[in-house]
Order: structure tokens, then sequence, then C-alpha cells
């Protein structure tokens, strides 16, 4: 049987792994943004009634926020915001495919769905002592 000292080492490694994957991940989808620009969700959102303007909202979530998830920092709120960006992402895009299977009988959101409640994961968990917050940081 574990000690209470080995769970919560096991348990701060946990949500290390899952807050690095989490944000490395996101922030694939936020430098192909910095690189390629933001135009094409400035005219989704343009094609809604919404500004344009709004699309540079986008790198906060898929940049900003998700470095804050890797090194620990404001990880909780850090994560309601990619939570929050990965649910205009569905919204805005792909509605269409909120409940459609793949030919392989996976669902077409899946990697939304994983971005989506991982990040609402991290915003319960918060980062865990392997953070520059720490266990009890004030920037957890």
């Amino acid at each position: 049987m574990r000690n209470a000292a080995s769970n919560a080492a096991t348990d701060d490694l946990g949500k290390l792994i899952l807050r690095a994957t989490l944000a490395i991940l996101i922030l694939f989808h936020g430098v192909a943004k910095l690189i390629g620009g933001v135009g094409h969700i400035a005219g989704m959102l343009e094609k809604i009634g919404l500004p344009p303007a709004l699309a540079y909202l986008v790198l906060v979530g898929e940049v900003l926020a998700p470095v804050l998830i890797l090194i620990g920092a404001w990880t909780r709120l850090a994560a309601l915001v990619v939570a929050g960006n990965m649910v205009v992402a569905i919204g805005l895009v792909h509605m269409g495919e909120l409940m459609t299977l793949t030919k392989t009988g996976g669902w077409a959101l899946e990697l939304q769905g994983m971005f989506l409640f991982s990040a609402i994961a991290v915003a319960l968990l918060g980062a865990g002592r392997y953070s520059l917050g720490g266990v009890n940081g004030r920037l957890n």
C-alpha cells in the first residue's frame, strides 16, 4: 500500500503530464495562427455579425493560456480560457460535426473534445507541485 507522500508525488506528476500535453498540443495550433494569421477566423466571425478583430482573442486561448498552463502560472484561469476557446471553436467551426462519427467509429470531434475536457480537468485539479506557482502557490 502506498503512503500519502507517494500518492501526492504521483498526483503531481500526473498533473504535470496532463498540463504539458494539453499546453504543447494547443500551442501547435497557436503557433500556426501566429505564422499564418487569423484571417480565416476573422472571416467566420464577420459572417455571423461579430467584429473581425475578436479573432485575435484566439491567440490568447492558443498561445498565452497554454504557455501559462505549461509553466504552471495562473493555471486554473488559463485552463478556463482554453476551455472557453474550445467551446467557441466548436460552435464556430465544428457544430455540424457535433453528433457525427468517423468511418472508424470515433467521434468526429475527438480532438476538440479531448482539448475541452482536459482543460476542464486542469482547471479543477490545478497545477500541482511541479509548477511555477507550487502546490499552494498564489499563481495557481
